[in-house]
Formats: C-alpha cells, structure tokens, sequence
C-alpha cells in the first residue's frame, strides 16, 4: 500500500470517528480563546481559521476570543514607549491604554476576521465595548504573574476584568451565519477603557452563555502533572488538589481558575490544548482521545 493510499484511508477513519461527536454537538456554543505564539503565525491561524469554519458548517457556534501581548508589546517597543515596573506590572499612561486597544481592536481582530473570511466563513469583529458586551471594573487580583504579557504592560488602574456580561449581541450572531470574534477590551461604569486578560474573558462569556465547551489554546500540551507529564482528563477537585500541591506554573493558575469559574457557571467540559499544533481543535473535540486536557466539573 502507497503512502497515499494509507494518508487516504486515515483520513476516512477520522472522518467516521468524528461524524458522531458532529452531531452530538450540532446547535450548541462553543468558546474559543486564541492566543500564543500560533496567533503570530500564519499558517497555525490558517488552521485555526479553517477549523472554526469547519465547526460553524457541522451547526456548532463558535465564539473567537483572542489576545495580543506580545504584539502589543512589539507595538511599544516600536513607538519607544518606555514604563517602569512596579511589582511585575508596568506603569503605563493613558496613550499607551489607547495603543493597547488600538492594537488588540484594530490589527490583531481584523486579521483574524480576514484569515475566518477567507477560509469560507463569515467572521465580524468587536470589542467588549460594543453593545455593551462586557462591563469591567478595576483588577483586583494580582498577586501571581501570567503568561499573557498584557498585564506586564498595564498600569493596574488600567487592568481590569468582567463585571458582567451582556450577551443580547452575541444571541444576535447565534441565529446567523456571523462568527464573532471579540477583542478582550472592557468599559467602566466610569467610561474608562479596561484591557482584560484574553483567557478572564472567554471564561466570562462561557459562564454567562452557558456554552457547552471551553477551549483555550496556549502554547503548552495541556495541564501537566508534577513530571511534566500531559494529563489528558482532570475534574474540578483533582485541580484544586494539584493546585495545592503547587503543581502548576503561575502562568497556568489564572487558566486554572478561569477554568473552574466556567464549569461552575454550568459549562459542561473546559479544554486546554496546544494552539501550535495543526487542526489542534479538530483533533481534541471531534476524536475519541484527543490532544489536549479535558476539565470536567
């Protein structure tokens, strides 16, 4: 048998193995978080794109949250913008808040909608700003380091996270064609523009949506246990165990949490996987054993 017929015959089995889950999960929500290096590259958010639009086609509907850190920080560099560190955070002023929403609403969301438009979908768009999709009020919690590199950059009185969320336009997109994806941008009671940790975000919107899954793409296999060894389902209490035990990195933790608030809120299952591997969504939800971790309450 030739490598080609056996790619063929592969790919036919992966196909049957995922005709069921396709229809276990026809009309319910999913919400995505993308991020990590794989948002800076050009064919891993092809691949993405392409799966989004594959879910979107099977009668799933998905929700595109994204981050930006490091090409806000590239953007500062750039614009020779220099702030001093106060406890892991970056005192900022209100120009780089604004070149901080101009990044992560402009350059980064649009060129997500152009790579979901262009792999067949129909993608739009927004920030919590619009329709008053997520009012925010000052960070509160900070007292671990993250992975996302955006809190690194903000002063903390421009950090925030969700207050609540208001998900009239995202019902809206449900009855459509339209794949929202959504820029981690948040307003105060005060009008004053919140930038919001990408994962806070998705978490927020899952919880307040009910969405079936959660799927976070970063740039790690999934949740590691204390050999470093992928750990492919953990529940709730099997977490807090681990956390603990100070298993996770502080890059993981606010993962962790956010995570726990989802399922909490009655999302049914949270998954973390490695955005940088190809079809990485494709392969963890529509397979039998998947890539990444499964978090179930």
């Amino acid at each position: 048998m030739s490598e080609l017929e056996k790619k063929r015959i592969a790919t036919a089995e992966t196909l049957s193995e995922a005709l069921p889950y396709m229809k276990e999960f026809n009309g319910n929500t999913f919400v995505i978080k993308f991020g990590g290096n794989a948002m800076g590259d050009a064919e891993m958010t092809q691949s993405f794109s392409q799966n989004i639009v594959l879910m979107k086609q099977v009668g799933i509907n998905p929700i595109v949250v994204h981050g930006g850190g490091p090409q806000i920080g590239n953007m500062l560099k750039k614009l020779d913008i220099e702030t001093n560190f106060v406890d892991g955070l970056r005192v900022t002023d209100k120009t780089t808040v604004e070149i901080v929403e101009m990044v992560l609403c402009g350059k980064i969301n649009k060129e997500i909608v152009q790579s979901i438009n262009n792999a067949g979908g129909t993608a739009v768009g927004i920030s919590g700003k619009d329709s008053k999709l997520i009012n925010a009020k000052r960070l509160t919690k900070k007292n671990y380091e993250t992975d996302s590199s955006i809190e690194k950059i903000l002063d903390l009185g421009y950090v925030g996270e969700p207050n609540s969320i208001n998900p009239y336009i995202l019902n809206i997109f449900e009855k459509s064609d339209i794949i929202p994806v959504i820029a981690p941008i948040g307003i105060g009671d005060d009008g004053q523009t919140y930038n919001i940790n990408a994962d806070t975000v998705a978490g927020a919107i899952a919880s307040a949506i009910k969405a079936t899954k959660l799927i976070i793409l970063t740039d790690v296999k999934g949740v590691l246990d204390e050999k470093g060894i992928l750990i492919e389902e953990i529940d709730i209490n099997f977490a807090r165990d681990l956390m603990s035990r100070n298993i996770f990195s502080e890059g993981m933790i606010p993962k962790i949490e956010t995570c726990v608030s989802a399922l909490n809120s009655g999302t049914e299952a949270v998954h973390i996987l490695d955005g940088r591997i190809k079809n990485a969504m494709i392969l963890e939800v529509f397979t039998e054993k998947g890539i990444g971790t499964k978090m179930v309450p």
